[in-house]
């Protein structure tokens, strides 16, 4: 058993190109499992091809981002810049459900997503496609057996909307994660009646916004990442993150809810083990 698992991470990314195998090589060392998280075609291939290197704590998970579903921002720590970023780009993919079907047959890959909804940015036109994109990839998920790792950003009402519709075809007893959660206690009650499990990142160390949810949720429903390489803990903050900097969001949950690390530590290992099935 490994002492902590980063469930949400991009080590994939172009801002890894030079040093991957070392930032997982720290994190395995560390005891820290992680999950590189695919957001389009590339992306999702890549973090298979990583996770496949491994024999263990390496893991991987498969879809197509919100973002993505339409031409978007470029976000170079992502795809890199120059001519290596325009061959590793797929911006306004259309969803190729063979694809990633034949992809999230491999036995490391433990989850489909990173889906949802994410309406910052957002032309109003542009809902209709992400709708329909995550409902193919809950569809997906259903024909893998397997759970979602869903990301939203001003879209609480309509994500429950949709998960709510689709509820007979989310997996049993542990349907998914919802990663980086920034809803309210409402929402999180009524995704936890769905069966939900929640994520929590570095921002927990710089900022209380989140302490009432985390409390009000308990250790049972919540889940540690990085989504490296955003948003370090601090004391890394403004720098590139990694998988092993989610000891520092442990210890923050740990203060919020007045237990030890080593309490965070255990059952949201626990935790992870139940949702992910490795």
């Amino acid at each position: 058993m490994p002492k902590l698992v980063d469930v949400h991470s991009h080590v994939q990314f172009a801002a890894y190109d030079n040093d991957c195998n070392e930032v997982i090589g720290r994190a395995l060392k560390e005891g820290v499992w992680l999950i590189n998280v695919g957001t389009q075609q590339d992306t999702s291939s890549k973090a298979v091809e990583i996770a496949n290197s491994f024999r263990e704590g390496v893991y991987a998970t498969i879809g197509l981002h919100p973002i993505h579903t339409e031409k978007s921002y470029h976000d170079i720590k992502e795809l890199g810049e120059g001519d290596a970023a325009k061959a590793f780009t797929s911006r306004g993919e259309e969803l190729d459900f063979d694809y990633y079907r034949k992809l999230g047959e491999n036995p490391k890959v433990v989850a489909v997503g990173e889906c949802g909804l994410d309406y910052y940015r957002l032309e109003e036109a542009s809902k209709k496609k992400q709708f329909s994109v995550f409902e193919t990839q809950i569809e997906l998920a259903n024909a893998l057996n397997k759970p979602l790792m869903i990301h939203c950003r001003n879209a609480f009402e309509d994500l429950i909307e949709v998960l709510t519709k689709n509820k007979a075809k989310l997996k049993n007893d542990y349907p998914g994660i919802i990663h980086f959660f920034t809803g309210t206690i409402d929402d999180a009650k009524k995704l936890m009646e769905l069966g939900f499990y929640f994520s929590f990142g570095g921002v927990t160390t710089f900022t209380k916004d989140y302490d009432e949810v985390i409390k009000y949720l308990t250790l049972d429903r919540i889940l540690l990442e990085t989504d490296a390489p955003y948003v370090a803990p601090v004391p890394f903050r403004g720098k590139r993150n990694e998988p092993a900097y989610v000891v520092h969001t442990a210890a923050a949950i740990a203060k919020t809810l007045g237990i030890s690390p080593g309490a965070v530590a255990e059952k949201t290992t626990e935790n992870a083990f139940k949702v992910l099935s490795f």
